[in-house]
C-alpha cells in the first residue's frame, strides 16, 4: 500500500535550495519545511508562473484579493512580499530571487527548475524586440493610439467596448488604465512574449500593451 504521507516530488518547483508544492501549500529549504503563511506562498506561486517576467501589482491584486474583499491592498501586498522575502532569506537591496519594480510590480529572477527541467533565469523572447525603441504608429491619420496598462485592463476595455460604455472607457483613461499615446511618440519594448503579437512597452515610465503593428 502506498504511503500517503510521502510528498509527491513531481509537483514541486525548485529554485536554489528551495522547493515549493503550491497545491499542498508547502515551502521547503534543503528538504526542511519552512513556516510561511498562505498569502505570501500564493504570491510566490504567481511569480513562479512567469519567471523572468514582470507581474504587475494590479495582476496580483486581481488574483490574490477577490473584488468583494475590503482590505488595504497596498499594505497587504507589501506585508506579503516582506514575509515572503523573510522566508526565502532574500535581501530586497540586493535581491537574488524577487526583484521589485517600483510602482509596477515584481519579478522572479532566480533559476527555476520544475520536475528536473531547468527553466532559464531570463527566458529569451521569441524575437530581438525587447529593449528596442520604436515610434507609435497610427493608421488613417489618427492622433493617438489607445494602449491598455496591462492584460486585466485590456480585457475590461474590450468588455466596455462591446457594451458601448463610453463612460466606463473614460474612467479607465482617467485612472491611467488606458493610455492615449500620441502617434510618433517613443516606446521602449519591455517584453515580446505577449499573446497574438502584443508587446509590453514603456512610455515615459508607464507600461502599456501595444500590438506590434502599432510600432515602427
Amino acid at each position: 500500500m502506498a504511503n500517503s504521507h510521502i510528498p509527491d516530488d513531481s509537483r514541486r518547483m525548485r529554485f536554489g535550495p528551495f522547493s515549493v508544492d503550491l497545491r499542498a501549500g508547502e515551502l521547503y529549504k534543503r528538504g526542511k519545511k519552512i513556516k510561511v503563511q498562505l498569502l505570501p506562498l500564493q504570491l510566490l506561486g504567481a511569480l513562479l508562473e512567469k519567471p523572468g517576467e514582470v507581474v504587475t501589482r494590479e495582476e496580483l491584486k486581481s488574483r490574490l484579493w477577490p473584488a468583494d474583499t475590503f482590505v488595504d491592498f497596498e499594505h497587504g501586498l507589501n506585508t506579503a512580499i516582506k514575509k515572503l522575502r523573510q522566508a526565502l532569506g532574500d535581501n530586497p537591496a540586493k535581491p537574488a530571487l524577487i526583484e521589485t519594480l517600483p510602482k509596477k510590480g515584481y519579478r522572479f529572477i532566480g533559476r527555476l527548475e520544475s520536475n528536473g527541467a531547468s527553466v532559464p533565469k531570463n527566458p529569451s523572447p521569441p524575437t530581438t524586440l525587447a529593449g528596442k525603441i520604436f515610434s507609435v504608429f497610427a493608421e488613417g491619420g489618427i492622433a493617438c493610439v489607445v494602449a491598455p496598462a496591462d492584460a486585466i485592463s485590456r480585457d475590461e476595455w474590450q468588455r466596455l467596448l462591446a457594451l458601448g460604455d463610453d463612460v466606463g472607457v473614460s474612467l479607465m483613461i482617467a485612472h491611467n488604465r488606458l493610455l492615449l499615446i500620441e502617434a510618433g511618440k517613443p516606446v521602449r519594448v519591455l517584453s515580446a512574449n505577449g499573446p497574438q503579437g502584443i508587446l509590453e512597452g514603456e512610455h515615459y515610465g508607464k507600461t502599456a500593451l501595444l500590438p506590434r503593428k502599432s510600432l515602427r
